[in-house]
């Protein structure tokens, strides 16, 4: 999952974005209003976490913007504030949570979570594809009832090609989901990963789940009996 990360105190962003990125999230941070309005309407993100003192467009002003430009990406606001009044007004301007600072980075995760799981119907914690499973709260993956051992990274990349799932994906979007936005497009990383999950959702003797395609990129579907 991709994150934009709008917070103006580099130590609190620092703190916000490791804890994410521990947890296999891709992280986008902006410093004020202007650049997190700018690199939400130039990116998909699946969340947006916006403080709501921020310089130059306050996260108020940003969520209505963006609401009123059809960017629908569930937002959890980050501050300080924790009047009734202020709570409303965010909520009111498009916001789908409120979390008062401080905050522990596991009930931010937690929080994340529920919202995302919001934006499927399903509202389940389980994704499947043929015999693999993932769990995204214990970021565990199980193939044929077998546990797989995978990196944040891998499991990362493994969830964004279920969540596809039957359509392809290209490199550009794997590493735009999977890493950030100061990620070298040009490197061969995601050839690298793509081996590593084959090499442990693909093995000998059972029915391959990621294909390449020539031109397009990399597709995860049902593989043939």
């Amino acid at each position: 999952m991709r994150i934009l990360l709008a917070e103006d105190e580099p130590k609190v962003a620092e703190h916000i974005r490791t804890g994410l990125v521990s947890e296999g999230y891709a992280v986008d941070v902006a410093s004020d209003g202007d650049e997190a309005i700018w690199l939400a309407e130039s990116n998909s993100y699946d969340a947006l976490l916006l403080d709501v003192n921020m310089p130059h467009k306050d996260g108020i002003t940003v969520v209505r913007h963006l609401r009123r430009k059809g960017v629908l990406s569930p937002v959890i606001f980050l501050t300080a504030r924790d009047d009734v009044e202020d709570k409303v007004r965010g909520l009111d301007a498009g916001a789908d949570d409120y979390l008062t600072k401080p905050f522990s980075i596991s009930e931010l995760l937690a929080r994340l979570r529920a919202v995302l799981r919001r934006q499927r119907p399903q509202a389940s914690n389980l994704i499947r594809v043929d015999d693999l499973e993932l769990d995204l709260v214990t970021h565990s993956a199980r193939r044929g009832g077998e546990e797989i051992e995978l990196t944040r990274r891998e499991f990362a990349l493994l969830e964004f090609l279920i969540n596809s799932s039957p359509r392809p994906v290209s490199k550009t979007a794997i590493v735009e989901h999977v890493w950030d936005q100061h990620f070298d497009s040009d490197t061969n990383v995601v050839n690298v990963y793509i081996k590593l999950l084959r090499r442990k959702i693909d093995r000998p003797g059972w029915r391959p789940l990621i294909h390449t395609m020539r031109g397009v990129g990399f597709v995860l579907k049902e593989g043939e009996p």
